[in-house]
């Protein structure tokens, strides 16, 4: 048996009679193939032109030789090979983006076949009469008799079931189709895939593997396994590099090149093919992947004159995309190229696709766009690999939602910049839309938080094009604003430091949208534990405030409050409550009693006052404001939620144990369903809940829930955070009332350096630590001697 027609022997009376042969044979398939075009039924026979019979006679069945060690492929290459021995009626498409490797894989299982003495067989896919004629071709060599052969040359049957009758007798074997992207045309007669009439069909005897960039299940029917063929892992991209030259620099090198790539194997071994040529410019790993950030167009995306020729093309990074949105465009998709490069301008982080909105579509490209055609071309990209969707935690793919690999982003961009010098008018398009889907979210309140999020990067990545800066600005100001209501300072000041840097050089440092913009940064500093920042930001900004509105001003009212926010979390309460108290009296005065913002700075003097010790009067205010806000707000609204919180904290501290730890239950189970578990105004309710707790007695509850917030704070706040020191000092107290003294000395020992380094030594929360751990340390230095005595007294009675 052979894969392929025998091979020339050096003797003329050799060469040319099998060389005779083999055109016949191919001449005859070739007749076949021509008349399966026309579903496989009697009538006139068109012959091929001799040329391509020549062609398709000579062209190998055998797999092509591997291109050394196959990496990170180990568990598609399981799943293959477990196909292989058992197909039970199934087949297998290796699907994914163009250059992810697909048919390296497929070499890889053919190499393992052969070893285990399965036949295999190779062919690429030129079109409906070469696999017609390459098909007849396997069957022949796996038996297929020259009668039943002739009965379908005559019409009266179907190829496809002539060949496949035979594949499902013959022993073992393996059948590689390669590149199939065009499932549609594999036909014959226009025939689904899914129908299994065709050429694509599962195999009893042997496997059919198909590869393909098309990754779309209902294509290929129930019968197919797919298995996406994903970019490589760091470690396995950097160890293919390292396989081409291994001198280039180290493994850590290696990786990061390989991240920066994206892990796609196309790019890989374009980068090693470069680092090893003798008159490349870079030769290490770490000069190539600087060099990309500037002179990507040179290293990957260079034009080459072979870029038109397809088969070429597939080995070029900078064209083998391009094949993709062809086929896509003459499938009818027109909207699929536009909305990859519309995609490709922004961030490389997932894209919301209600985003890409028709006007938005339409003023870019300039042709009509409905949510249905922008629909087909988001899963047109997404069938050939070009998009995909990010996974959530537990790995299912997540909804509504669209990220590019990022070479293909940057590979597009490049392309669209080559192609429109002027992008002017795409900037424009997409400076509006994000400031109109930016106000939609922020309009929204807490609803719209989790999309504010995932906007950030993209108007982050928008803002330096848009051409108007006081429209970045202000959507940055807005979305800066959400995010840091949403839980999420550190992007709300990288937001409002954009929009600061945005607006300050256009408009001036006195302009009110610039004072907004550095008023947003402080507060989002504040938020992230920056408290001398925040404070000479904002002292900064209110005389400013003062200066140009005047002291009455709204915006200097607001300036103020916010500064004396800030001294507070400084430890200057006496400074915070004067603050406060002149800034509630000249809002009651200027905008009355009712309004939202007096009813904020009444919340805020509560607070000073109960740091003050004068938990009477801020009990009072607490409920005052309560109740002005489950009023006007109602119940669920965060800063009803935030009153209550506060009031729970007022009547502990008076001694009402019982009804703080109800309150403070109630507000967390209300966080945890509004705000979601993780956000930091849920953590500060279940921190004064375990604080109520241990003022019930209720140790091991207590220290169970500190032990849980404590962890979620260093994860989502960081170490260093003053909430997170909070709640490791809490946790210290609550393990030494459960008589856990070692642990709680060691936890207050850190907790007061930790303070010391970032607080000051005299900041009240960094001597509420050193007043802990003393009184621990004195507490069991008198319980020792308490064990000591009674140990001498029983001694002694002995």
């Amino acid at each position: 048996m052979t894969n392929a027609l025998p091979g020339w022997a050096e003797d003329p009376w050799v060469v040319w009679p099998v060389f005779i042969v083999s055109v016949i044979v191919a001449a005859v398939l070739a007749v076949v193939g021509q008349r399966l075009n026309s579903g496989g039924g009697t009538g006139p026979v068109r012959l091929v032109p001799l040329e391509r019979v020549l062609a398709s006679a000579m062209e190998s069945l055998s797999a092509p030789n591997g291109d050394g060690p196959v990496r990170g492929r180990t568990d598609e290459l399981a799943s293959l090979r477990r196909l292989l021995k058992r197909p039970d009626e199934r087949f297998a498409v290796l699907c994914g983006v163009g250059g992810v490797g697909k048919t390296t894989v497929a070499s890889a299982l053919a190499d393992a076949a052969r070893a285990e003495g399965v036949r295999v067989f190779w062919v690429r896919w030129r079109g409906q009469a070469e696999l017609a004629e390459q098909m007849a071709r396997i069957g022949l060599d796996c038996g297929l008799p020259e009668e039943r052969l002739e009965e379908a040359r005559a019409g009266r049957a179907a190829l496809p079931d002539v060949v496949w009758e035979q594949l499902n007798r013959a022993g073992r074997w393996l059948v590689v189709l390669d590149n199939v992207d065009e499932p549609g045309e594999v036909g014959p007669g226009g025939e689904p895939v899914a129908a299994y009439r065709g050429w694509v069909r599962p195999g009893g005897r042997g496997l059919l593997v198909v590869t393909s960039r098309v990754g779309d299940a209902a294509v290929w029917g129930g019968r197919a396994e797919l298995l996406r063929v994903a970019p490589l892992a760091a470690s396995a991209g950097g160890q293919v590099l390292l396989d081409t030259v291994p001198g280039a620099g180290t493994t850590q090198e290696a990786e990061r090149l390989s991240v920066r790539l994206g892990g796609l194997p196309l790019a890989l071994h374009a980068a090693g093919r470069y680092l090893a040529a003798p008159g490349s410019r870079y030769h290490t790993f770490t000069t190539y992947e600087e060099a990309l950030d500037s002179h990507l167009a040179t290293l990957l995306g260079a034009e080459h004159p072979g870029g038109a020729n397809p088969e070429a093309a597939r080995q070029l990074v900078r064209y083998t995309w391009e094949l993709s949105l062809d086929q896509l465009d003459t499938n009818g998709n027109t909207l699929a190229r536009p909305v990859l490069r519309l995609l490709s301008l922004l961030a490389p982080a997932p894209v919301p696709v209600s985003f890409l909105s028709p006007e938005l579509v339409t003023a870019a490209c300039g042709l009509p766009a409905t949510a249905v055609t922008i629909e087909a071309a988001v899963n047109g990209l997404h069938t050939y690999g070009l998009l995909d969707t990010p996974a959530q935690a537990d790995g299912t793919p997540t909804s509504g939602q669209v990220i590019l690999h990022p070479l293909v982003r940057e590979i597009t961009a490049l392309t669209l910049r080559a192609e429109t010098p002027d992008l002017r008018v795409l900037h424009r398009a997409l400076a509006e839309r994000m400031t109109g889907i930016v106000d939609e979210a922020a309009n929204a309140d807490s609803s719209g938080w989790s999309m504010s999020r995932l906007l950030a990067p993209h108007a982050l990545a928008t803002a330096p094009c848009t051409p108007d800066a006081r429209t970045a600005g202000r959507t940055l100001n807005r979305l800066s604003v959400s995010l840091r209501r949403a839980g999420h300072p550190e992007q709300a000041a990288i937001l409002a430091e954009r929009a600061l840097r945005r607006l300050q050089p256009e408009l001036g440092s006195d302009h009110t949208e610039v004072l907004s913009s550095r008023n947003n940064l402080a507060n989002a500093l504040s938020d992230l534990g920056r408290h001398e920042e925040a404070a000479d930001l904002h002292q900064q900004t209110l005389t400013d405030h003062e200066r140009i509105l005047g002291p009455d001003h709204i915006n200097t009212l607001t300036s103020r409050n916010n500064l004396a926010n800030t001294l507070h979390y400084l430890g200057r309460y006496q400074e915070s409550a004067d603050l406060h108290q002149q800034t509630l009296s000249d809002r009651e005065r200027i905008l009355g009693l009712d309004h939202p913002d007096a009813r904020t700075s009444r919340s805020n003097l509560a607070n000073a006052l109960y740091y003050l010790g004068r938990h009477e009067e801020a009990a009072g205010l607490h409920q005052q404001t309560f109740t002005d806000y489950e009023r006007i707000l109602g119940p669920d609204h965060p800063r009803t939620l935030g009153s209550r919180n506060n009031l729970a904290n007022t009547l502990r501290r008076l001694g009402r144990h019982q009804e703080a730890a109800d309150l403070h239950q109630q507000t967390l189970a209300d966080r945890e369903r509004i705000l979601g578990p993780d956000h930091p105004d849920t953590l500060g309710s279940r921190n004064n809940l375990a604080i109520a707790l241990r003022q019930l007695r209720r140790y091991q509850e207590a220290a169970d829930l500190h032990q849980q917030t404590l962890a979620d704070y260093e994860r989502i706040l960081g170490m260093d955070h003053p909430r997170t020191l909070g709640s490791r000092n809490n946790l210290a107290n609550t393990l030494r009332d459960l008589g856990r003294h070692r642990e709680a000395a060691d936890l207050h020992q850190q907790t007061l350096a930790d303070r010391e380094r970032t607080l000051g030594p005299d900041h009240p929360d960094t001597l509420t630590s050193r007043n802990n751990l003393a009184g621990l340390q004195q507490a069991s230095s008198r319980i020792a001697g308490q064990r000591r005595w009674g140990g001498f007294r029983r001694m002694r009675r002995g």
